[in-house]
């Protein structure tokens, strides 16, 4: 064997060793990247439960504002309202705006009010990949007697 064919045998073993590395970079750079998607998809969902329990929250304060303190929420005497909620602990990120809507009816003597509550919460800056929004609605009826009293 010359010395000619030995330098392109070298060669040879060098080109299959940087192929070799360019490859498990480039997997490694995959791998990097789903690891990155994983992460960020999974802070988005958690998100998302927030946002969910934030909305929950809302139309939970709009029916005990319409059912136990009628007499301050506008809502409550036939008229809309909108407020913004601001929450304490894990929801502190979340703007929860609460609209409401009523109407009363007269079924057979007894007073009937229907509250009809939409609750927005959300988080961040819209168009952006970090924003988040869940919507609930919810109908909520009041029967009062002639009385005053409950139906």
């Amino acid at each position: 064997m010359t010395m000619t064919q030995r330098m392109h045998q070298r060669g040879f073993s060098i080109v299959s060793a940087i192929f070799l590395v360019v490859i498990l970079a480039a997997l490694g750079a995959f791998m990097v990247s789903l690891s990155t998607t994983q992460h960020t998809a999974s802070n988005l969902d958690v998100q998302g439960a927030r946002a969910y329990q934030a909305a929950q929250a809302g139309i939970e304060w709009a029916a005990w504002q319409a059912v136990k303190n009628s007499a301050a929420y506008a809502c409550a005497t036939g008229g809309a309202s909108a407020d913004t909620i601001a929450f304490p602990g894990d929801l502190a990120g979340f703007t929860t705006t609460v609209t409401c809507s009523s109407n009363a009816y007269d079924e057979a003597g007894n007073t009937v009010r229907v509250y009809a509550i939409i609750s927005t919460a959300q988080s961040g800056t819209p168009g952006t990949s970090g924003y988040v929004e869940r919507q609930l609605t919810a109908t909520v009826a009041l029967c009062t007697a002639p009385g005053g009293g409950a139906c």
